[in-house]
């Protein structure tokens, strides 16, 4: 009797744990998994968007994939996250593309293979070829600080000298051209293609890159003495552009204005090493993201379109008529925590 009752135990166990195993599995197996591609791993912007799409991720009960180029404009390196995120089952994929274009024949591959692509931060070309965009508006980015830096020289004539992305991408045209209409610049406006130079003294090409920023800004102090004023397409390469300025004694005769509102770059403000910079919310766009794949997964349906994620001009100088938030704001919201 006891064996027989031991063996019906030991079977009723056996089956309990099988029913459990098959239930993880099955738990598993629902898991909504999502990819994130980054331009690259160690700019703070991407760093940050990172973070956010994994505690949205955590919060959601989804699996985070995440993979990044070796470099500003590195495609292949995103051709190939792609192919093997599809690959490992994932069912959404967001995507900061470095080359708009390039990007493009990848993104449709997987689209035909069920996978829902949503473009973060920047725009493909054409914005189609992606189901949604999540992103700062880039060009009203440019314009505030422009609209800023025109009010704060007064009277001065400017010398402008730009520290852009790199040739082509829709984010440093944007940023580029709506810094030049906001300070007033004739001839450019957000349907302009093409980097608008009229005004400009000295335009280089940093990547997005404090060392490549310094290096550039040397180059233009060495074309121009004179500048006056410097737009920078985001915030490590402003801090390259003062450490030129600052080598060269120049650094209180120069403004400094730049786009991204990270923590460090807020403190620059505070600091007085940038005048003013263009707060966006990489955590906001990447929660975002997560939070449309997750949906996906259990619905089946699509996010489509484009989504402003905002953008708050922030400087400790405000001047009349130009909507801004001091450094305080700043701090407290840098990222978009």
């Amino acid at each position: 009797m006891r064996k027989t009752s031991l063996i019906a135990t030991t079977a009723a166990l056996t089956v309990a744990a099988a029913a459990a195993l098959t239930s993880a599995l099955a738990q598993g197996s629902s898991q909504p998994v999502i990819g994130l591609i980054t331009k690259t791993e160690t700019n703070p912007f991407f760093v940050k968007m990172k973070e956010g799409a994994q505690k949205e991720a955590t919060r959601l009960g989804a699996k985070l994939m995440t993979a990044a180029g070796k470099q500003d404009g590195d495609n292949a390196g995103q051709v190939t996250a792609i192919e093997n995120m599809v690959a490992a089952g994932a069912k959404t994929i967001l995507i900061t593309p470095s080359d708009s274009k390039a990007i493009v024949p990848a993104i449709a591959k997987a689209r035909a293979a069920g996978v829902m692509v949503i473009a973060l931060d920047s725009p493909t070309e054409p914005a189609s070829a992606v189901d949604a965009l999540f992103a700062t508006n880039n060009y009203k980015a440019g314009l505030l600080i422009g609209q800023w830096a025109k009010k704060a020289m007064g009277n001065k004539k400017p010398v402008i000298a730009t520290l852009d992305l790199f040739p082509g991408h829709p984010v440093g045209i944007q940023r580029h051209n709506g810094f030049l209409e906001g300070f007033g610049i004739k001839g450019v406006t957000s349907k302009t293609a093409d980097i608008f130079n009229t005004g400009v003294a000295c335009a280089q090409d940093s990547f997005g890159d404090q060392a490549k920023g310094q290096t550039a800004m040397e180059n233009c102090l060495q074309k121009n003495p004179d500048i006056n004023i410097v737009y920078t397409i985001n915030e490590p390469a402003a801090a390259g552009a003062y450490q030129a300025l600052k080598a060269a004694g120049k650094e209180k005769d120069v403004l400094i204005v730049s786009v991204d509102g990270g923590c460090a770059g807020v403190r620059n403000v505070e600091a007085g090493v940038i005048g003013a910079t263009s707060q966006q919310y990489p955590l906001k766009m990447a929660a975002m993201g997560v939070t449309a794949g997750v949906n996906y997964a259990k619905t089946g349906k699509k996010v489509s379109g484009y989504t402003d994620t905002g953008v708050t001009l922030i400087t400790n100088k405000a001047q009349a008529g130009v909507s801004s938030k001091d450094g305080k704001f700043g701090l407290a919201n840098c990222w978009g925590q």
